[in-house]
């Protein structure tokens, strides 16, 4: 009877996120998705799963993933394409994932998530230099920056101050959802542990680049697993991107 009833009382979707601002699904611009069978079955997967919207973020990273709107765009049409050819009604948006280094410049119109949030990351090993300044000319730009996976950043391991400094600045924060299942380790585990206590996530994303990540996430889902872990924590995604504008 226990069990009869816990497995009543699963959630068992993911509807209660709904939309993934974050992840590597457009076809072979990046180190995501490299066509558009492959494309379309993350895409498949992830309605199945419950998101009513996606939001590709691929990366501009000039040293490895030189990407343009002019690419991103290509990409998202070429995969828009074959949802519409299927009939895929799920929403897909296009925006980019923006490498922090000394070859970011906002000279030119940035990829943006929706009119104003702005994706960026930086090493997993380095803090980048001028990244407290980066945030600052975003954000007097007009901009809200939104810094990916704080969690995996392992400078901030020791020393969460830095981090706290970014969000009294006003950045926003996104939890990969495979850091509270220990995808990445235990450190990073941890960090992600830390950060939802302290409610300093305002999103939180996929991330997908591959099978295996899909694979983790699916199994995580459907058992109520993830639900189990994060649920109840108020992710603004819905509030923030819900909307069909882009």
């Amino acid at each position: 009877m226990f069990n009869f009833f816990s497995k009543k009382n699963k959630v068992t979707d993911i509807s209660w996120l709904g939309v993934d601002m974050h992840s590597h699904i457009l076809p072979g611009i990046d180190d995501g998705s490299p066509d558009v069978p492959t494309s379309i079955r993350f895409v498949k997967a992830l309605q199945e799963l419950g998101f009513n919207k996606l939001i590709a973020t691929p990366h501009i990273y000039k040293e490895l993933y030189p990407n343009t709107q002019e690419t991103i765009g290509a990409a998202k049409d070429a995969l828009q394409a074959e949802m519409d050819n299927q009939n895929i009604s799920l929403t897909l948006g296009a925006a980019a994932e923006y490498m922090v280094d000394q070859d970011f410049t906002m000279d030119k119109p940035l990829c943006k998530l929706d009119e104003k949030h702005v994706l960026i990351e930086m090493s997993y090993l380095n803090e980048s230099p001028g990244i407290s300044q980066t945030v600052f000319d975003i954000e007097i730009k007009g901009y809200k920056p939104i810094l990916a996976h704080p969690e995996r950043y392992t400078f901030y391991f020791k020393d969460k101050t830095r981090l706290k400094r970014f969000k009294e600045k006003g950045c926003l924060f996104q939890l990969n959802l495979l850091s509270v299942l220990g995808y990445y380790g235990k450190e990073v585990k941890l960090m992600a542990d830390v950060l939802l206590k302290e409610k300093m996530y305002d999103l939180a994303g996929t991330d997908l680049h591959h099978e295996r990540h899909l694979n983790t996430l699916t199994e995580s889902v459907l058992s109520g697993r993830l639900h189990e872990l994060i649920g109840n924590y108020h992710f603004r995604n819905q509030d923030v991107f819900g909307h069909d504008s882009i």
